[in-house]
C-alpha cells in the first residue's frame, strides 16, 4: 500500500514539476517573441526614417524641377516663333542690305565720273 501511496504522491508532483517546465518555456518563447517584436519595430522605424528622408528630397527634386519648368517656359515666351523667322528670312531676301552701296563707294563713283 505503501507503494500505491508513493505512486499517487509521486503523480501530483510529477505533473507540478510537468506544469512549471511548461510555464518556463512558455515564458522562454514569450521572451524571445517580445525580443524579436522590439527586433522587428526597430528594424522597421529605420526603414521608415530612411523612407520618409527618400521621400523629402524626392519633394525638394519635384519642386526645384517645377521651377525650373516655369522659369523655362516664361524664357520660351520671349523667342522668336519658326513662323515669324520665315516671315524675317523672306524679308531679308527681298531687302538684299549686301547688294546696296555705302557712302564710300557712291563717294569713289563720284569722284571717278569727276575725272
Amino acid at each position: 500500500m505503501e507503494e500505491g501511496m508513493n505512486s499517487e504522491r509521486s503523480s501530483p508532483e510529477i505533473h507540478l514539476m510537468d506544469l512549471e517546465e511548461r510555464q518556463k518555456i512558455i515564458k522562454d518563447r514569450l521572451i524571445l517573441i517580445g525580443q524579436n517584436l522590439v527586433d522587428f519595430k526597430e528594424k522597421y522605424e529605420e526603414e521608415f526614417l530612411g523612407l520618409k528622408k527618400d521621400v523629402e528630397i524626392l519633394k525638394n527634386n519635384v519642386e526645384k524641377i517645377k521651377d525650373f519648368v516655369e522659369t523655362i517656359s516664361s524664357e520660351f515666351q520671349k523667342f522668336a516663333k519658326k513662323d515669324d523667322l520665315e516671315i524675317l528670312k523672306k524679308q531679308a531676301k527681298m531687302f538684299q542690305p549686301l547688294e546696296f552701296a555705302t557712302k564710300e563707294d557712291l563717294e569713289k563713283l563720284k569722284s571717278r565720273g569727276n575725272k
